[in-house]
């Protein structure tokens, strides 16, 4: 199946940290992706997030505009807009 891409913007990149805003339309994906660090995710909308992870798992969970959680180095997945209205997240990844 093939999707749109989420649009990816970053906002900062420094020694300490790499800042980047992802915006979906409905069906827009990451693509499948290795996070090389640590990172934090802040959801400026009601996300519908559907993650396929390795072995083939998928699921699926909403969460609230203004939520954040952080996940470890290492994570695999694609991630995918499953809603039907445009959602976007800030992805703050930690350097060393």
């Amino acid at each position: 199946m093939t999707r749109a891409g989420a649009a990816a913007t970053v906002l900062l990149d420094d020694e300490k940290v790499r800042v980047t805003r992802y915006d979906f339309a409905p069906g827009a994906e990451t693509g499948w992706h290795t996070h090389g660090m640590e990172y934090v995710i802040t959801t400026v909308t009601d996300c519908t997030l559907k993650l396929e992870l390795p072995g083939g798992e998928v699921t699926q969970s909403v969460v609230p505009a203004g939520s954040a959680y952080r996940r470890p180095v290492g994570t695999e997945h694609n991630v995918i807009n499953g809603g039907d209205a445009p959602m976007t997240f800030v992805e703050v990844e930690l350097k060393g």
